[in-house]
């Protein structure tokens, strides 16, 4: 970090003043200050944006003395007691707000979509990140991926309880999209059940909790639309195990899948073993996928004996984060839009992108506080984070995106 944050402070200024008097945003400033990362855009350059920030300062009244040192590198000593005040600041008096209170990290997982600058800088007609899977060769596949893909296909045609688990934006949806897609492209004679689950909620107290008779409802509408339900529980279950019954007996197959899984209260994931055991002679009726995040693996833990009976038949697969695989990601991505990853991201920002994307997470486990490094290296946290790197990249007219834009994409402005 250079002297300069210290010389505006001392001449009663801040980065976002003399970004308006020159001419540039607040990011590009930080980038200059923290990154030495130069604009390069509007016939800006290097030497021209440091003769006009020495004018800036030099007519605050900055001593000629510090001027001399204003673009040096702060020492370490400067560089840590301005971040012991920040922590001072805002134990004392919570978040600040203004332009130079510096973002959260993690706020780079809210969604960002390219510019239409961006697009145009990066000749990219099509944005690689947002609302980009049309068909099936869209998604990206790894072999742990592939695996879980498998299995759901594997449950939906030939039956049984499978729950697919990873953190959000870890590309459950995206599977569960493809599923109905395989189903739909290959003609594969399976009734896919949904539930609506919009406001779910695992308490009546938080939300409307997903039922037992709202399942039924739901299997007899998918398989036998129009059909009025009953009104008395022990015969709309009646009815639909009939209608079940009969609509496999013409060869079709059913599978329930229950997104959000994570927020199912837990005598919604008891009865799930009694609609699994609907058959038809040794015929099971209804195969059962649940979708959730990582809470769901906690309801459906081994230890939790209120779920025993669900546990024994629930077979439970996991999506990792795509660490090892965020260049092979990145490059698929780019390629369905016609780019390649060269032309857009530098030799070091795959490295810098997994760096950013990992957090220290301290746990208590039986009164011991243990740390432990957790990834977020999910499509949508890196779909987020290289989009407003793109985005920044052309504020200073950047070529491509480098470790020092994945860095500042997450502490600039």
């Amino acid at each position: 970090m250079m002297n300069l944050p210290q010389d505006l402070a001392v001449v009663g200024s801040n980065q976002s003043q003399l970004a308006r008097h020159i001419g540039i945003s607040r990011a590009a400033v930080t980038q200059i200050v923290k990154y030495r990362i130069w604009p390069s855009t509007r016939g800006l350059h290097e030497a021209l944006l440091r003769s006009s920030i020495s004018a800036y300062l030099i007519a605050k009244g900055l001593p000629a003395e510090r001027l001399a040192r204003t673009f040096d590198e702060a020492p370490a000593a400067a560089r840590a007691n301005a971040q012991l005040q920040a922590m001072a600041q805002a134990n004392n008096s919570g978040p600040q707000p203004g332009p130079n209170q510096e973002e959260d990290p993690f706020m780079l997982l809210r969604h960002h979509s390219l510019t239409p600058a961006a697009r145009q800088h990066f000749k990219v007609l099509r944005d690689p990140f947002v609302n980009e899977l049309n068909e099936d060769a869209d998604v990206y596949i790894t072999e742990d991926i592939r695996y879980v893909r498998a299995a759901m296909r594997h449950t939906a045609k030939h039956g049984g309880m499978l729950a697919v688990v990873a953190e959000s934006g870890g590309g459950k949806s995206t599977l569960r999209q493809d599923l109905i897609d395989w189903i739909n492209t290959t003609g594969e004679p399976i009734t896919v059940i949904e539930p609506y689950v919009i406001g779910m909620e695992d308490s009546e107290r938080k939300g409307k909790a997903l039922k037992a008779t709202d399942i039924t409802g739901a299997v007899i509408r998918a398989v036998s639309p129009g059909t009025p339900l009953k009104q008395v529980l022990q015969d709309r279950a009646a009815q639909m195990h009939n209608i079940l019954r009969g609509s496999a007996q013409v060869g079709r197959r059913h599978v329930l899948v229950i997104e959000e899984a994570h927020a199912l209260a837990v005598p919604t994931l008891k009865h799930l073993k009694r609609f699994y055991e609907l058959q038809d002679g040794f015929k099971k009726l209804l195969a059962i996928i649940l979708v959730g995040q990582t809470e769901l693996e906690k309801k459906l833990s081994e230890h939790n004996p209120e779920v025993r009976e669900v546990v024994q038949r629930c077979e439970m697969v996991k999506l990792p984060p795509l660490d090892n695989h965020v260049e092979g990601y990145l490059r698929h991505k780019l390629e369905r839009v016609g780019l390649r990853l060269e032309a857009v991201f530098a030799p070091d920002a795959v490295e810098a992108i997994r760096a950013t994307l990992r957090q220290s997470v301290t746990e208590t486990v039986r009164g011991q506080r243990t740390a432990r490094e957790q990834s977020l290296c999910y499509p949508l946290a890196i779909n987020n984070l290289v989009t407003r790197a793109m985005n920044e990249a052309v504020k200073i007219g950047a070529p491509q995106v480098n470790a020092a834009l994945i860095q500042a994409a997450v502490r600039g402005g």
